[in-house]
């Protein structure tokens, strides 16, 4: 997310300013271009990609109408007019953001209005951040509006029923009412679990590993009845919601997809090298698993390793390897190549990393390998 958005944020120079404040120009004949770029581009250089929006937004307040609806009237009239972009279309969608966060900041004394300029500026840029503060102030009308939306012809509105519901949505606010209950949100992910695009059914997986963060045996349900009779592309979804709750070894996530039941295997030909490994090399962790059991086994297979915090002690990071059936007798080999470069996500300890492999949610140690300068 970080180098995501350090990249944005370099593809979101003044230049974004100076394009919108003349599509307004072409709606609107005395808006201030000059002082609409001059009062954004104090301090902008400094800001962050989010910040830079929001620096925008606030200019619009000072230089469009005090009056809402004729701001917005404006705002959503200049979004027709056709945007110059460069070759590598760096300015695509992103320009409309701060009229997003101008409706968020500024219309939510007007429901209807500013409903209709989401709904509409989401076929632009998405208004998954811009809804939230309307879903807490106004939830019961929202809602109703957002089970509307999810059967709209857009797909881009389908998605923001989703994405605008999920409740540990990244960049944005939480939602606590639905972290407390997400029932709510349940029934409008009910109404996307078989869209025809994967953009939204996509987005309808990331809610649903959300939920699972803090209700993980309602998780667990809703993936059993959700594969009752699935289609390929629900299952597919249901694999990607759950993707949090396998790597965190929950058991009714995994009993879901079929992988809760104790595997007779043996680990043999255990490999960690080099056994002293260097920031910025890597490791090679491989292991073999035969089936020991008398009947072909359904074995989902990840490895993790312990990396040492500044505090000494150590973390698991879980490393996704393969899903697998094995019949009786049958041996199968494992390997993965992790790098040891660091990360913005993730700084390295020198010190003894464990590292274990894990069969349906379950962990063994396979062995260690000590991180050197």
């Amino acid at each position: 997310m970080i180098k995501l958005a350090e990249l944005l944020k370099n593809k979101y120079p003044l230049a974004v300013a100076e394009k919108i404040s003349n599509m307004i120009l072409a709606v609107h004949p005395s808006f201030d271009v000059e002082g609409f770029v001059n009062h954004v581009q104090l301090g902008y250089d400094q800001l962050e990609l989010m910040d830079r929006g929001r620096k925008i937004a606030a200019a619009l307040k000072v230089f469009l109408p005090d009056n809402f609806e004729q701001a917005v009237g404006i705002l959503l009239a200049s979004v027709e007019v056709a945007v110059e972009q460069d070759e590598n279309n760096s300015l695509a969608s992103f320009i409309f953001m701060p009229h997003c966060i101008f409706v968020s900041d500024n219309g939510l004394d007007n429901f209807d209005l500013s409903m209709h300029a989401l709904y509409l500026l989401t076929q632009k840029f998405t208004s998954e951040f811009a809804i939230r503060p309307f879903i807490q102030r106004y939830p019961e009308k929202s809602l109703a509006l957002l089970a509307l939306w999810a059967k709209d012809a857009n797909l881009h509105v389908r998605r923001l029923v989703s994405e605008g519901t999920r409740t540990r949505l990244p960049w944005a606010s939480r939602l606590p009412e639905f972290i407390q209950d997400p029932s709510a949100v349940i029934s409008l992910l009910e109404l996307l679990k078989d869209d025809t695009e994967m953009y939204v059914r996509r987005s309808v997986a990331n809610n649903l590993n959300d939920i699972g963060k803090d209700h993980p045996v309602l998780l667990a349900e809703i993936a059993k009845n959700w594969l009752n009779n699935a289609s390929k592309n629900r299952v597919w979804l249901v694999k990607h919601a759950l993707r949090g709750a396998i790597k965190r070894g929950e058991k009714g996530a995994l009993e879901a997809l079929g992988y809760g039941s104790f595997a007779d295997v043996k680990i043999e030909n255990v490999g960690i090298t080099p056994e002293q490994a260097q920031i910025g090399g890597s490791v090679q962790v491989s292991f073999e698993l035969l089936n020991q059991g008398h009947k072909t086994t359904a074995l989902m297979v990840d490895f993790s390793i312990h990396f040492v915090k500044a505090n000494g002690k150590a973390n698991p990071k879980v490393f996704k390897l393969k899903a697998v059936e094995l019949a009786p007798n049958q041996s199968l080999m494992f390997s993965k190549k992790v790098s040891l470069k660091p990360m913005t996500t993730r700084t390295l300890y020198l010190g003894a990393h464990k590292v274990e492999v894990v069969i349906n949610g379950q962990n063994t140690q396979l062995g260690e390998f000590q991180l050197k300068k």
